[in-house]
C-alpha cells in the first residue's frame, strides 16, 4: 500500500473536477434532490470555478494517490479564502474528499494530519471545518480526531439552505 500526495496544479484541473463530482455525488446524492445536486455540482465544480480556487494564493489543493490511483484530495484555506471569517490564526479544511472505494483505509485521517501539519507550519492556532449536520459518519470521525462543534453556518445545496456544523481543533 503506497500513499502519495501531490500538489494540485492547473494541469490537474480535469482530474480535480472529476474527483470532486464523483465524491460529492457518492456522499450526498441520496439525501438531496437531483435538481439541487445538479445545480450545486455545476456551480461548485465547473472548470472556471475550480481554476479560480486553484489560483487563490490562500488556498491549496493536495491530490491523494493510493497505489498510484487518484483516491481523493484535500483543500485548505487561510486568510481571505476561508469560507467564514474565523480569523488569521485559523486554517480551514474546506474539503476532504475520498472516493468511496478508498474509504476505510485511513486516508481521511492521513489528509487531516496533512492539514494540521500545514497549519502548524503556518503558525496557526486552530484548524476548523464545516460538516453537514446530517453527515453523522463525518461528524463522528472529526470528533474522534479531536474536533469540537463551535458554531453553525449555512450551506446552500442548490436552492435549499442546509446547516453545517463548524468544528474546530486547537493545535497550539
Amino acid at each position: 500500500m503506497t500513499i502519495k500526495i501531490k500538489k494540485c496544479t492547473f494541469e490537474d484541473l480535469q482530474t480535480l473536477q472529476e474527483i470532486s463530482i464523483e465524491t460529492f455525488n457518492e456522499t450526498f446524492k441520496d439525501q438531496n434532490s437531483p435538481e439541487n445536486m445538479k445545480t450545486y455540482l455545476e456551480r461548485a465544480f465547473n472548470l472556471k470555478q475550480l481554476e479560480e480556487e486553484l489560483s487563490n494564493p490562500f488556498s491549496q489543493f493536495l491530490l491523494l494517490y493510493f497505489n498510484e490511483e487518484v483516491a481523493g484530495y484535500l483543500k485548505v484555506n487561510t486568510g481571505d479564502a476561508q469560507s467564514e471569517k474565523i480569523g488569521d490564526q485559523s486554517l480551514e479544511v474546506e474539503r476532504i474528499y475520498i472516493k468511496s472505494k478508498f474509504q476505510k483505509h485511513g486516508l481521511g485521517k492521513y489528509l487531516l494530519s496533512q492539514a494540521i501539519e500545514m497549519a502548524v507550519a503556518l503558525h496557526k492556532k486552530e484548524v476548523w471545518l464545516g460538516v453537514w449536520e446530517k453527515n453523522e459518519n463525518a461528524i463522528a470521525f472529526y470528533k474522534k480526531m479531536g474536533f469540537v462543534q463551535t458554531g453553525v453556518h449555512s450551506f446552500y445545496m442548490g436552492e435549499e439552505e442546509q446547516s453545517d456544523y463548524i468544528m474546530t481543533k486547537s493545535i497550539l
